[in-house]
């Protein structure tokens, strides 16, 4: 797998210093991973990780 450029996300870094980081995969896959376990990587479907947000929003 061609290494992966990591973004973090906008809402990250509350006073906590918690935050989330994506990235894009050649396969059209999203990548994200939390910093306190950069080690554990979720992989998501662009359609599915938007539909997942809309819903969390209440916009569903």
């Amino acid at each position: 797998m061609p290494e992966l450029h990591w973004q973090k996300s906008s809402y990250s870094g509350g006073p906590e210093g918690n935050c989330l980081y994506l990235a894009p995969t050649p396969d059209g896959t999203i990548r994200l991973r939390e910093s306190d376990t950069p080690h554990v990587i979720l992989t998501a479907a662009p359609g599915s990780l938007a539909a997942l947000l809309r819903s969390l929003k209440g916009d569903d």
